[in-house]
């Protein structure tokens, strides 16, 4: 067994749904990288649990075509013949009680012939409607709980709840089953590199932590922007929950936390949690039609071209109904009430079938005054840019003296981006997660009472733009921009303007 792999991360990992995308195309190719750098040991065993019925050479046969086409290194088959002896799979009913007890037997009949701890790590990667079923079924069948000291945990992808009632509802489930200890509600933005370096890039740099307030921070931009428009069948899903479930209420308030939390007391996955709490809870609502009038934006895409390519309308993708009022795009304009961020505008914009595929953080630090320059000379803002994709790095713009013998100022960047400075690619944010839940490791995912924060702050907003009577235009934009002329005018209200990525 390689140094890097620990003893307490061998287990059994059993994934619910999959025969699904998110098993094909994330969790079995960030499970060949960990087994390829040293990090998986050959005893952990992955059984994919699904209805379709399928053997195990089936099942390994569609897993291996799928990662050839999104693996981030080159395919290796010899290398890959070697992974997929782990994999088997398990057909069952999500509600069939003998399948979860057939499943527990396979399960102990391995570990006792090779000598291995009673360890699972369950992950529920099904249709969101089935996550009480398998929850509730996983306690009936015993599976939840170990007679000889090993470890059960739980993983669960978003969406976690439609709304904060439902969230409740969810939460009590899970509590049922397990400990909020075991319990490993993912958000796969906070296993980007950049995300886990925000803390670093804050709390280890004095020149940093120093200036990180509203002495000396004009605004905060978090920018989420997608290309994509309904493929793999998505409309459905996403006409019912629209950019503010889908993306706000979880991947960009959690990354607004991460940049405004407090410094924890230590870097415990509780110590840092409750920090993030802190934030949620200090966020102005939005919670009256003048506050929602004022601060947020909601659009949707017309025809367009991205890359060159035509796309259609929001209205005319497959699945989702002619008369959609669902929101493609959110513009919001958020406060955070303390102490160290009084003031200061955080503007938060997601959206599909924008320009490119981008996530980037923007921190604008205030103006010098002028009285040093012409006037004729433009001073522009420092920024910090810390960018999460398409490539992670980090960037710094300056102002600088162009060369020459005339006195010209011009804006330049100091850069930064892990695969040059580290000679290696990132690790993709699920390896990192499934890393951290074998080790036991809390701190990258969320706990219930922040989701419950979170779903609390989005109500308010989702309750005033659904009631008719208010009357909140949704806006309109063309597919390949950056989203509404009436996003600009959000931030020009305080004379900003969003950075061009």
């Amino acid at each position: 067994m390689p140094d890097s792999v620990k003893g307490n991360q061998i287990c059994t990992l059993v994934i619910f749904g999959a025969t699904g995308d998110l098993t094909h195309r994330k969790l079995i190719p960030a499970l060949y990288h960990l087994k390829l750098e040293g990090l998986l040991s050959e005893k952990v065993q992955i059984i994919g649990f699904a209805r379709q019925n399928k053997s195990d050479l089936e099942f390994r046969a569609g897993l291996k075509s799928a990662h050839k086409e999104v693996s981030r290194t080159l395919y290796d088959e010899s290398f890959w013949q070697v992974f997929d002896k782990q994999i088997s799979y398990h057909q069952s009913n999500f509600d069939d009680l003998d399948g979860y007890k057939s499943l527990e037997s396979k399960i102990q009949a391995y570990e006792k012939g090779n000598g291995l701890p009673s360890n699972r790590l369950y992950y529920i990667a099904s249709s969101p409607s089935f996550f009480g079923t398998i929850l509730d079924f996983l306690k009936q069948s015993g599976a939840n709980s170990s007679s000889d000291g090993g470890w059960r945990r739980v993983i669960i992808e978003k969406p976690f709840g439609t709304d904060y009632d439902s969230a409740c509802r969810l939460n009590k489930v899970v509590a049922g089953s397990f400990e909020e200890a075991d319990t490993y509600r993912i958000d796969h933005y906070l296993g980007k590199e950049t995300a886990q370096n925000i803390m670093v890039l804050r709390f280890a740099n004095a020149i940093y932590e120093s200036l990180w307030n509203n002495r000396y921070i004009e605004q905060i931009q978090i920018t989420v922007a997608e290309d994509l428009g309904m493929e793999s069948g998505r409309g459905a899903y996403y006409d019912q929950a629209g950019a503010l479930k889908d993306m706000v209420q979880n991947h960009l308030l959690q990354l607004l936390t991460l940049v405004a939390m407090e410094s924890p007391v230590d870097l415990s996955a509780d110590a840092v949690r409750d920090e993030k709490v802190k934030v949620l809870r200090s966020l102005q609502r939005l919670d009256t039609i003048e506050k929602v009038k004022k601060n947020t934006v909601r659009a949707q895409y017309v025809d367009g071209c991205v890359k060159g390519e035509p796309v259609p309308a929001y209205i005319n993708e497959d699945r989702v109904p002619k008369d959609s009022k669902t929101e493609t795009y959110v513009a919001l304009r958020l406060f955070v009430d303390n102490w160290r961020w009084k003031g200061v505008p955080f503007y938060l914009r997601v959206g599909k079938r924008m320009t490119k595929k981008s996530a980037q953080i923007s921190i604008f630090f205030k103006q010098v005054p002028q009285v040093l320059f012409n006037e004729n000379q433009k001073l522009e803002e420092n920024v910090l840019m810390i960018k999460m994709q398409p490539d992670e790095g980090v960037a710094m713009k300056l102002m600088s003296k162009v060369p020459g013998s005339s006195f010209e100022l011009n804006p330049v960047n100091m850069n930064f981006d892990y695969e040059t400075t580290f000679a290696k690619q990132s690790a993709e944010a699920y390896e990192r997660l499934l890393l951290d839940t074998m080790s036991g490791d809390a701190t990258l995912f969320i706990r219930k009472d922040e989701v419950e924060e979170a779903w609390k702050f989005v109500d308010d907003l989702a309750a005033i733009w659904k009631d008719e009577s208010k009357a909140v235009d949704l806006a309109t934009y063309e597919a390949g921009s950056w989203g509404p002329k009436e996003a600009d005018d959000l931030a020009g209200k305080m004379k900003h303007k969003w950075l061009e990525i």
